[in-house]
């Protein structure tokens, strides 16, 4: 496990793309709080490493809940923007995500939903499938790795990428993410157990494939987790979803 970050941390940096570690309960993009962001915080380092004159582009590719925590691609040109947005799309940018939720997870599990935003309160549902065409498709891939005290650490492959969707799905299937306070039973002072921890993808100029890892914060209920998540940075393999 890594330490606990209170600011955005760079893996890796060429001409096209950024890779980094968002802290948990920092903004991805600038909304109506005015409060930090990473998108800001990057345009920022650029322009100040590389002397840039003018506001220093970076493109959002993929985005984050602001209480998550974990791995990013950013875009340094409007070519890799593209390229990379295409990934997303068709699924060659891969994110793989660790959480802990309630109960006893299944092994192997494939949730499929539909889901509507409600803007006005920033919650998300789960739609009746009769209702589904008033909602988007949500798909994830998962895996349960072990459990501790009527708890799961669970590996998590998102197919598609809508708002809310691994703790909207996890907990309209029986098992709300620990300390998530919007969809699950967190309290106050918990932070959610839900971390971006694995990210591949195609470089957008060279295509080699890239594979970055990123453990979650050492603090609960990670530690409780410490010998399986140690085995899963070293070797998480494809066939934990295949």
């Amino acid at each position: 496990m890594s330490e606990i970050i209170k600011e955005p941390v760079i893996l890796y940096e060429d001409n096209h793309i950024v890779v980094v570690v968002k802290p948990n309960n920092m903004l991805v993009q600038g909304d109506a709080t005015g409060d930090n962001d990473v998108l800001t915080w990057l345009k920022k380092y650029i322009k100040e490493k590389y002397n840039k004159p003018g506001d220093a582009f970076v493109g959002l590719v993929h985005r984050m809940d602001r209480p998550v925590g974990g791995l990013l691609v950013f875009a340094r040109t409007s070519k890799a923007a593209s390229r990379l947005s295409e990934q997303v799309r068709t699924h060659e940018l891969c994110r793989e995500y660790v959480c802990v939720c309630e109960g006893s997870a299944p092994d192997r599990f494939t949730l499929r939903d539909w889901l509507q935003k409600d803007e006005s309160t920033n919650m998300v549902k789960v739609l009746p499938p009769y209702l589904k065409l008033q909602g988007k498709e949500a798909i994830l891939h998962g895996r349960n790795t072990a459990n501790r005290s009527n708890h799961s650490l669970c590996c998590i492959r998102l197919e598609t990428g809508r708002a809310h969707q691994i703790r909207v799905q996890m907990q309209n299937a029986g098992h709300p993410l620990w300390g998530d306070n919007r969809y699950g039973h967190g309290k106050r002072g918990q932070q959610i157990a839900l971390w971006g921890m694995r990210l591949s993808l195609k470089h957008p100029i060279s295509g080699e494939n890239m594979v970055f890892i990123a453990p979650p914060p050492e603090a609960a209920p990670w530690t409780a987790f410490t010998r399986e998540l140690d085995g899963l940075e070293s070797t998480w393999p494809q066939i934990i979803f295949e």
